[in-house]
């Protein structure tokens, strides 16, 4: 099987990603489906310890700090550790959501294990194409041998794909409103769907949250469980040290007691939020140092902040002229990231690019961005669930902003680089939607030296037309 047929089969499945989903229970994702796929697949997800990763906001970054942490902190079994990292949607290819020490699966190898198991995945009815993916993931990492997995969830927790782990620690990060005609509208509900991820008698790390009442949920599932809890907020202490373009420094200590892992860090990702995800890294570090599971030091730790990437969160692609790209998608997040550019960027002024999926809370988003913008362009992504660039300039109306409609994304980069022909003090913000983000990071490349792996079709320009909406 090659490689675009072995996407295409994956894609062929019900695939959640693209369509709304009508309801988020145990009728629609079924766990012992996955148990089931998993099983015929020869329990892959047992053959290493891993970490899981649930969240509203910063469950990305977070996952990829951890990985990196672990590539450098935990022994391997033949010299350097190997580490998996399973996470979702993606930025430019399928390959980016399974990786090993950072490097997407291989294309022949991903097809040739799409081949191997096209009829266990048959052999289950209704499986999705993210159940699909995620045994894809787990025998993959078994195959290859490695020592760790970092796995974060897909949607939700109690009902995702990925909860049938038992994980050595579970992880959840910032929780707002976000998928709210699925998992409730309250932080709470959502907060107890997270939650859903808690193991019996398995430690589990809980972020800074908004509310109390969040870390009161969790903490109730927890005790339910005897699962031992550390609230971050509650725990640790962290102070911003320095900034600037390339990173932050920070100083993370205890509030009682003592740990060898206090100390100075640096992030080379910007944004206020990063501390909060690189405090609960250490927080967890921390518990899996005290547990005997990973004999971590400082120096081992601090190394693997330090080479954390995760690209198209609050990225910054070029300083001349200033763009900037971020995956912000809820309101919760787009005042995160609003704050984060008053702290970077303090005197700087805005051309706004902004697209996002039909089911996002655009008005909510907005509110938080256009006070900041000079100049306001709404667009689409190439993906079937992005809003039209009419609704979102209505939305903005509403708002008393007018916005400048460009039918796509390369048009409005355009558009956005000739108002800074006019004022070059300003810079350019890109945000509303992982897959604007990469639209505009992949226009970006075609003129300016920008890394990006290799794209799914980008050897088959016969199916663009219709690839294009496969991200």
């Amino acid at each position: 099987m090659k490689y675009h047929s072995a996407l295409r089969y994956l894609y062929s499945l019900v695939d959640y990603e693209k369509r709304r989903i009508d309801r988020y229970a145990p009728n629609v994702f079924k766990l012992d489906r996955v148990r089931t796929y998993l099983d015929r697949l020869g329990r892959p997800q047992e053959r290493y310890p891993a970490l899981h990763v649930a969240g509203t906001k910063g469950k990305g970054s977070t996952s990829a700090m951890l990985a990196s942490v672990m590539q450098v902190a935990a022994p391997g079994r033949e010299g350097a550790a190997r580490v998996g990292l399973y996470t979702s949607p993606h930025l430019h290819t399928y390959r980016e959501r399974i990786q090993i020490n950072g490097e997407p699966i291989a294309r022949t190898a991903m097809a040739d294990l799409v081949e191997e198991i096209a009829p266990i995945i048959e052999s289950v009815p209704d499986l999705t194409m993210f159940e699909a993916t995620t045994g894809l993931a787990f025998l993959y990492f078994a195959r290859r041998a490695v020592d760790w997995a970092v796995i974060e969830v897909g949607l939700g927790g109690r009902l995702d794909a990925t909860n049938v782990i038992t994980p050595r620690a579970s992880i959840i990060t910032s929780i707002s409103l976000d998928h709210t005609y699925l998992l409730g509208d309250t932080v709470e509900a959502i907060a107890a769907e997270k939650g859903g991820i808690i193991k019996p008698q398995v430690p589990v790390i809980v972020a800074p949250q908004q509310k109390p009442s969040v870390v009161a949920v969790l903490r109730a599932i927890a005790e339910e469980r005897r699962s031992p809890f550390v609230a971050v907020g509650e725990v640790w202490d962290w102070e911003l040290l320095s900034l600037s373009p390339q990173g932050q420094q920070i100083r993370l200590r205890m509030r009682e007691g003592h740990s060898p892992l206090e100390g100075r860090y640096f992030i080379p990702l910007i944004g206020d939020f990063q501390r909060e995800n690189a405090a609960t890294v250490v927080a967890t570090m921390e518990v899996l140092r005290r547990e005997g599971v990973l004999p971590i030091t400082r120096e081992q730790l601090a190394e693997g902040l330090r080479r954390t990437r995760w690209p198209g969160r609050m990225e910054l692609l070029s300083r001349e002229p200033l763009l900037l790209v971020d995956c912000a998608h809820n309101p919760y997040s787009a005042k995160v990231l609003a704050r984060s550019l008053q702290s970077w960027f303090p005197d700087r002024q805005w051309v706004l690019i902004y697209g996002a999926s039909n089911d996002k809370d655009m008005e909510g988003m907005l509110a938080h961005l256009l006070p900041m913008a000079r100049r306001v362009i709404v667009t689409r992504s190439h993906h079937p669930r992005a809003a039209s660039p009419s609704r979102l300039a209505d939305f903005c109306a509403d708002l008393g902003c007018g916005a400048e409609i460009a039918i796509n994304p390369k048009r409005a980069l355009e558009a956005a680089l000739r108002h800074l022909r006019y004022h070059p003090s300003w810079g350019i913000l890109v945000t509303g939607s992982i897959f604007l983000v990469a639209d505009v990071r992949t226009e970006w490349s075609r003129s300016h030296p920008l890394p990006l792996p290799r794209q799914d079709w980008d050897d088959e320009p016969w199916v663009q037309p219709k690839a294009r909406y496969e991200h």
